[in-house]
């Protein structure tokens, strides 16, 4: 016996945050104006009365009788995405993409339903903005056309549960979650109510159903999804797709990953044909590097299970005001604050009256330490007006005493800059451990970074 019940609140549409009152202020995340009022229809049941009859109660079992889960991955057909999926898309999984505007999510998923279908797997696309007849614009522009792809322009979930029975997908795919509504919750679309509500009922299905079901998410101007953070705590995956919307590069990178890796990087270049999957990360975003040009350095990044060898460019240049400026465009501001101090105090380089701006080429995100190195040499090399060898790679974390520290994975990152033709590789002495490298490619290891800089720089 249930008794329905009416319930009025105010919640945060930034962090959730739930109140009786409306107030200015959220007390969640201290943003203001940002509390909405919505009303909630609950069922209140009356204890005794309100257990259904005929449902199957869950027991708890030992973990060792519990059968393993071992189903086939679907191959998407697009070899960057299977990577960063971690080999495929799990059936049942629920993935969430996002991006900025017009980065190009919907056209990779739309990519992707094509190369599944015309393995005769059944898929059905919601769209809640764009019409179906933009979507075959799409289509045709990327020639992904094909009776398995159902597309439909709703934002009724009962009336995407009605579609979802009729076709019976393998794969369903939601542009974009802020769009769809449940009638049964009076607020709007995008609100916290709406969005924790649809998502739950979309998990269900895929749980349920073994549905694989693909939802994208709206970013904020921060560059965070936008909605509660709850959304991305309920999904399996969380992909972003970033990149320069002027810049034809994109990095597919997963964040979040209950079936797979999460440092996997997947690369595309936007075309007029659409997205273009990249063998060669390194040979693309070394391409056009000048050669005897004071400011540059190039590192060997390890993303995911592959090395990534990219360039990074420093320009230091007097200031005449009090405070000089520091900007850093793909790595850590505060990492390039604290690498600049450590190159005032332990070699002597006055730096405070110098603006500072370093940019990572090709509008990757550096988040690993083992760039510091390239970093200092990219400042040292702009503020004394020396160029570094055009053969030379660097690799190392550097401490705050200016030694330069070990970092993992060192023959990946050494045989990869052999590959591209690199002649000699600056990096700790602590990572040789004896190991000499290939034939081709000369190891200088060294233990502090004044020593790095008299290498590279000559003094």
């Amino acid at each position: 016996m249930a008794k329905a019940k009416t319930k009025t609140k105010f919640v945060c549409q930034d962090c959730g945050y739930e109140s009786a009152k409306w107030m200015g202020k959220c007390p969640g995340c201290a943003q203001w104006s940002t509390l909405v009022e919505e009303r909630e229809r609950k069922e209140t049941y009356i204890p005794g009365v309100g257990v259904k009859r005929g449902v199957k109660r869950e027991k708890a079992v030992p973990i060792t009788e519990v059968e393993k889960l071992d189903q086939p991955r679907y191959d998407i057909g697009i070899r960057e995405f299977n990577r960063v999926l971690g080999g495929g898309l799990v059936p049942g999984s629920f993935v969430l993409v996002g991006g900025d505007p017009g980065i190009g999510k919907s056209t990779l998923l739309l990519q992707a339903t094509h190369e599944l279908a015309s393995r005769n797997m059944s898929i059905l696309y919601i769209s809640g903005e764009e019409s179906t007849e933009q979507i075959r614009l799409r289509a045709d522009r990327l020639g992904a056309l094909r009776d398995e792809l159902m597309v439909a322009a709703v934002t009724d979930l009962t009336e995407i549960e009605q579609l979802m029975n009729e076709v019976s997908p393998k794969l369903m795919v939601i542009d974009s979650i802020q769009t769809m509504f449940h009638p049964e919750i009076t607020s709007a679309p995008g609100s916290v109510a709406q969005v924790r509500e649809c998502t739950g009922q979309l998990m269900r299905w895929a749980k349920e159903q073994g549905i694989a079901i693909m939802i994208v998410g709206h970013v904020t101007k921060s560059g965070a999804l936008a909605g509660p953070r709850m959304l991305e705590h309920m999904v399996d995956c969380v992909l972003y797709f970033e990149g320069e919307r002027h810049h034809t590069y994109r990095i597919l990178r997963a964040v979040k990953n209950r079936f797979g890796s999460t440092n996997e990087i997947g690369v595309f270049e936007m075309k007029e044909g659409g997205l273009q999957e990249v063998g060669n990360p390194s040979e693309l975003f070394l391409e056009g590097r000048p050669v005897g040009v004071p400011g540059t350095a190039v590192a060997a990044s390890i993303e995911g299970t592959r090395p990534v060898l990219i360039e990074l460019q420093a320009l230091v240049s007097p200031t005449s005001f009090a405070t000089p400026k520091r900007m850093a465009t793909g790595v850590d501001h505060n990492r390039v604050t604290m690498i600049m101090a450590v190159l005032e105090k332990r070699l002597g380089m006055f730096l405070q009256n110098q603006d500072a701006y370093l940019n990572v080429v090709g509008g990757v995100r550096l988040d690993e330490p083992a760039v510091d190195l390239a970093i200092a040499i990219s400042l040292a090399s702009s503020f004394r007006d020396r160029a570094v060898e055009s053969g030379d790679i660097f690799i190392g974390e550097v401490g705050l005493t200016g030694e330069v520290r070990g970092v993992s994975r060192i023959e990946q990152r050494v045989t990869e800059a052999n590959n591209m033709g690199f002649k000699r590789v600056i990096l700790p002495s602590k990572s040789l451990r004896g190991w000499t490298g290939p034939r081709d490619i000369k190891l200088i290891g060294v233990d502090s970074l004044e020593e790095a800089l008299r290498t590279a720089l000559g003094g």
